[in-house]
C-alpha cells in the first residue's frame, strides 16, 4: 500500500482521486490532468482496454494510476473502486462521478427503456458512488464528491426532458447532501458541461435526424474535454474549508 501524503488539504499533489467513466472524454481528461498535477488516480469504466491505455500513459509520464472494470449501475463495482483506492493508496480524497449516458427523444415517443437506462446510470450510478465513498469520507474526516451534471438541466429543450431530469435530480441530491454535511467533513461540487467534444453522441440511442443535429452542433460548438478537466481540478485543489458548489463550463457561443 502506498500511503497518500495529502490528507484532504489544499492542492492536488498527493491526493487520491477515483474517477468513473474514465476511459474517454471528460473522465480521461480529468485523470490525465490530475495525475499530471500529482494525484494518485483510481480509474473505473466498462471499457477496460481503454482504461489500460489511460493508465499506461499516466505511468509513462511518472504518475500513479490503477484501474478496474466498473459498471456504475452495480453498487458492488463502486464499492470495489473505493476499496481499491484505500487498499492501494491508504485513503480516498475525491470521487469524481463522471459516468453517464444520454437517450434523446420526445417524451411522447415513450422510450421507457431509455428512460430507465438513464435513471440507472445517471442517478442510481451517482447514488451507488455516494453509498460507497461516504462511509470512507466519514471515517477519514474529509472527502469530496465531484459529479458531472449538465447544462441540459439548466436550459430545458425538446428531446432532452428525461436526460435533463436525471441531471437535475443529481443536482438536487448534491445540494441536499451539502446541507446535511455542514460539519466540515464533506464537500460537494456539481460540474455542468455544455457542448463538449466527447464520444457521448456516438453512444446515444436516438432518431437519426436528432443524432445528425447533435453531431453538427458538437462539431460547431464543442469545447475540448480538457476545459472541463481544468474546472474539476480547480474544485479539487481548494483548501478543505472552501467548497465550490457548482461550476458551469460551456462554449462561449452556446445559447
Amino acid at each position: 500500500m502506498k500511503q497518500s501524503t495529502a490528507p484532504g488539504g489544499a492542492g492536488i499533489a498527493g491526493k487520491v482521486v477515483a474517477i468513473t467513466g474514465a476511459s474517454s472524454g471528460i473522465g480521461e481528461a480529468a485523470a490525465l490532468l490530475l495525475a499530471e498535477r500529482g494525484a494518485s488516480v483510481v480509474l473505473g469504466a466498462r471499457r477496460t482496454d481503454r482504461l489500460n491505455d489511460v493508465v499506461g500513459r499516466i505511468r509513462a509520464g511518472g504518475g500513479q494510476a490503477v484501474s478496474r472494470a466498473v459498471d456504475v449501475t452495480r453498487r458492488a463495482d463502486l464499492e470495489g473502486l473505493v476499496g481499491q483506492a484505500v487498499e492501494e493508496f491508504g485513503r480516498l480524497d475525491v470521487l469524481v462521478g463522471n459516468a453517464g449516458i444520454s437517450r434523446l427523444s420526445p417524451v411522447a415517443d415513450l422510450d421507457v427503456d431509455g428512460w430507465q437506462a438513464m435513471i440507472d446510470v445517471n442517478l442510481n450510478g451517482v447514488l451507488n458512488g455516494i453509498a460507497a465513498a461516504l462511509p470512507v469520507f466519514r471515517r477519514q474526516g474529509a472527502g469530496h464528491l465531484v459529479t458531472t451534471v449538465s447544462t441540459s438541466g439548466l436550459k430545458i429543450v425538446p428531446t432532452q426532458a428525461l436526460y435533463a431530469a436525471t441531471k437535475n435530480a443529481v443536482r438536487t441530491l448534491l445540494e441536499g447532501l451539502r446541507q446535511e454535511s455542514t460539519d466540515g467533513v464533506l464537500r460537494t461540487t456539481a460540474v455542468s458541461p455544455g457542448y463538449v467534444r466527447t464520444e457521448l453522441v456516438d453512444s446515444m440511442d436516438m432518431l437519426p435526424e436528432v443524432r445528425d443535429e447533435v453531431r453538427r452542433t458538437m462539431a460547431e460548438l464543442g469545447i475540448d474535454p480538457a476545459a472541463v478537466a481544468r474546472a474539476i481540478a480547480f474544485a479539487v485543489e481548494q483548501p478543505h474549508d472552501v467548497e465550490i458548489g457548482e461550476i458551469v463550463v460551456r462554449p462561449t457561443r452556446q445559447g
